[in-house]
């Protein structure tokens, strides 16, 4: 605790009191009640590692606590108001009358709740790390045991085609490539659910991504038809962050770009501008536009806005999940008929 803070603490109690072991001991659980700024991050970074139902129930029982925590800390002001008024008054000795031994009780107990409400903060973060590593060795399981018959699928209808080239007319030819993209989009699908559930969970240090020369790379491997141009408006910043979010955010609203053009000449313009502490990202299109009615519930997981077979609904649910992990925020303005506009930021 403060050395100032304490001895204004201090100063309120009788002398005899100071020395008092329990008296050290409620200035400890008040010490360990207040987390220092790099507990605090701590705290941040391994809540990064809770899932969204499970970090909502533990921010409502730790309101609870907080709530708890705070009637002791009032309780404990009110007592040193009146002894506050108490010691002015020296000139009625009556008004002094201070029961030590009940104050000491009484502060006792409260150190002990403090102590035992942050031990139960802390076996609750554990307790729910250890769930989420669980969930999460889950789900890459999960995955690969539901991606490997898709991986047999796969070869055994390309393995059909080719062996039976010539002997098969064109509606089984059809019905086979109809059985191919099924099983890429569940293949995508499958990738998808995995990412979305592990894109925010482990915390990476931090370090330099050159965005400018990332969005480049992006723009030369995804599929684009020829009538489509991305352009770079501007020279996109250096910033700290982890490569592999910071791709799947640009990539997945490039693709949602070039998905949404329905005019014979496409373009999608990236551009960046300076926004106080945060960089301002904008991707926009001359597709389809967005209807309004959709703009709240388009960022959320297996939301889609038309019957695109091969879509999975979980890209914008992505890309709002990184924006949110890196504090920045996400919007967008679109017209029917005339093109969309996301607009992000990301801090420097």
């Amino acid at each position: 605790m403060n050395p100032l803070l304490k001895r204004q603490i201090r100063k309120y109690f009788p002398e005899e009191f100071s020395n008092d072991q329990r008296f050290t001991e409620f200035f400890k659980a008040i010490e360990e009640s207040y987390k220092t700024n790099d507990d605090q991050l701590n705290m941040i970074q391994r809540a990064m590692n809770i899932s969204s139902d499970e970090l909502f129930s533990a921010n409502r029982k730790l309101r609870i606590e907080a709530h708890s925590q705070k009637e002791i800390l009032d309780r404990l002001k009110s007592v040193i108001a009146t002894l506050d008024i108490k010691n002015s008054a020296n000139k009625d000795q009556s008004n002094e009358e201070l029961n030590v031994s009940d104050l000491a009780t009484y502060i006792e107990k409260q150190s002990w709740e403090i102590a035992k409400i942050n031990k139960e903060q802390e076996e609750l973060l554990l307790n729910l790390e250890k769930k989420n590593q669980v969930l999460s060795d889950y789900a890459h399981m999960v995955s690969h045991d539901l991606k490997s018959p898709l991986r047999s699928i796969n070869s055994l209808v390309t393995w059909l085609k080719q062996d039976y080239a010539g002997k098969i007319d064109e509606d089984a030819i059809k019905q086979l490539n109809m059985i191919l993209k099924s099983v890429e989009k569940m293949d995508a699908l499958i990738s998808g659910i995995l990412n979305y559930s592990t894109i925010d969970q482990e915390v990476v240090a931090a370090y330099e991504v050159d965005i400018d020369h990332l969005v480049n790379e992006i723009i030369q491997i995804i599929y684009k038809p020829e009538h489509i141009k991305i352009e770079i408006s501007e020279k996109l910043p250096v910033i700290n962050g982890d490569k592999f979010r910071l791709q799947q955010l640009f990539q997945n609203l490039i693709q949602n770009a070039v998905k949404s053009i329905d005019k014979p000449e496409g373009i999608i313009l990236i551009n960046v501008e300076e926004n106080g502490k945060f960089w301002k990202y904008s991707v926009k299109d001359n597709g389809k536009g967005i209807d309004k009615e959709h703009f709240n519930k388009i960022f959320q997981i297996f939301e889609k806005i038309d019957n695109d077979f091969t879509s999975t609904g979980i890209g914008l649910s992505i890309v709002k999940k990184i924006i949110d992990f890196y504090g920045g925020k996400i919007w967008l303005e679109s017209e029917l008929s005339k093109g969309t506009i996301f607009y992000f930021t990301l801090p420097k």
